[in-house]
């Protein structure tokens, strides 16, 4: 089995190790997936951002860790050549989150109804590595720190219009906010939102399983019997 490492940060945040199985059953490579060390990762992962967004036409504004953000949780996917993959947990707090500044109406309704937030931002995946597999053991991450961890029940995220259709064929995200004009990135946007319930239930079904007839990306997630064998770990850390 190979080793999957992640460092993570309570609040106030301390680094500690879990190890981690493998994701997914098509693994061909090893690699690791952590918390972000802005000593060690900072310009790899403004490059990474930099890189993969003026591929698609965007140009990202902000690509600096937060690392000394509580609200903040920036995980990145590397082997021992390169950073390929990372994705920014945001909490919801006292001072909102960043998609409150095109979206404050969408997301107050949602808060009105009792949900506890959080959003992506800052995703980006060098499809040279095994997208799938990695994008999976990512948000996989993601969802043990902010669902498990943090108690959040929703998660919402600003994407171009056109890749929409991924997060809500791939993850199971539906339109909540109209198109508008990033200013993060310069470019449209649209908000989508997924409740975790949904989350929930799919990695209860299909976690671990690497089922090439599912066509979503919960078969790359975890096991439920691994997950929880991590958030335990995890859990010891805060």
């Amino acid at each position: 089995m190979h080793p999957m490492n992640t460092s993570v940060r309570a609040s106030p945040f301390r680094p500690d190790e879990v190890e981690f199985p493998e994701f997914g059953t098509n693994r061909t490579t090893t690699y690791t997936v952590e918390c972000a060390d802005p000593h060690r990762h900072d310009h790899a992962v403004r490059l990474l951002i930099e890189r993969m967004y003026e591929w698609r036409g965007l140009a990202p504004v902000d690509t600096d860790l937060h690392a000394t953000r509580p609200d903040r949780i920036t995980l990145v996917a590397s082997d021992e050549h390169e950073i390929f993959g990372t994705v920014t947990l945001g909490l919801d707090g006292r001072d909102g989150i960043l998609a409150d500044a095109l979206y404050p109406e969408e997301l107050d309704h949602l808060r009105s109804r009792g949900a506890r937030l959080c959003e992506l931002t800052r995703l980006a995946m060098d499809t040279h590595h095994n997208a799938k597999e990695v994008l999976g053991a990512l948000l996989h991450l993601v969802y043990i720190h902010g669902r498990l961890i943090h108690g959040v029940t929703d998660v919402v995220i600003e994407v171009h219009p056109r890749h929409a259709g991924f997060y809500q064929r791939m993850i199971g995200f539906s339109y909540i906010g109209e198109e508008r004009i990033c200013p993060r990135v310069n470019a449209p946007a649209v908000l989508l939102h997924l409740e975790l319930a949904h989350m929930d239930e799919q990695i209860a079904l299909y976690g671990g399983t690497g089922d090439p007839g599912v066509r979503t990306l919960y078969p790359y997630f975890l096991s439920p019997e691994e997950q929880d064998r991590i958030f335990l770990s995890l859990s010891s850390a805060h």
